[in-house]
């Protein structure tokens, strides 16, 4: 008798344990792939800045790759190609996790509806965040979004290339 009433107490701690638990790998997921994002920032600002070279990252929100491009000259035309030099400067995000850019041009638009400005940070192959050897970088907001709705700002500043994370609220289910 003692052991059935011990199974049943278990049975009703994991019960009211597992949608818990679903959260928290939700959670874990999200954050973890913006840790790899903002270790990506870090990994083309300290290159742009140590070898005094333009590096971009180009991120493709469809399919959630990234990647880290260097500026090189071929023919007398600037070109850029892949930064294979450096482990981690390519990889792709966990499909569970939307990203969507917006550079500061949609940012201000959305304040302002009648102004029209161009989307600068998009050149049709996705979208491409620059880092320059002087310290700075493009500005700009990502939103990462999981399936359960649980959202994550990376804010990039343009002034030190640095990466200020917010938690938004959640969204309701899609």
């Amino acid at each position: 008798m003692e052991l059935m009433v011990v199974i049943v107490i278990i049975g009703i701690m994991t019960a009211m344990m597992i949608p818990e638990m679903t959260g928290t790998f939700q959670d874990a997921l999200l954050r973890s792939t913006s840790r790899e994002l903002i270790n990506v920032f870090d990994l083309a600002y300290s290159r742009a800045v140590s070898l005094n070279q333009l590096r971009r990252v180009r991120l493709d929100e469809n399919t959630g790759r990234y990647l880290v491009e260097k500026q090189v000259t071929e023919n007398g035309q600037e070109n850029f190609v892949p930064a294979d030099d450096v482990p981690g400067s390519k990889g792709e995000f966990d499909s569970r996790i939307s990203v969507a850019f917006h550079s500061p041009d949609e940012i201000s638009s959305e304040a302002d509806a009648s102004a029209e400005t161009p989307d600068l940070g998009n050149d049709g192959n996705g979208v491409t965040i620059a880092f320059y050897p002087d310290g700075t970088a493009d500005g700009g907001d990502i939103t990462l979004r999981d399936r359960a709705g649980f959202r994550l700002l990376l804010q990039i500043n343009p002034v030190t290339a640095r990466v200020h994370v917010v938690e938004l609220e959640r969204e309701g289910q899609p």
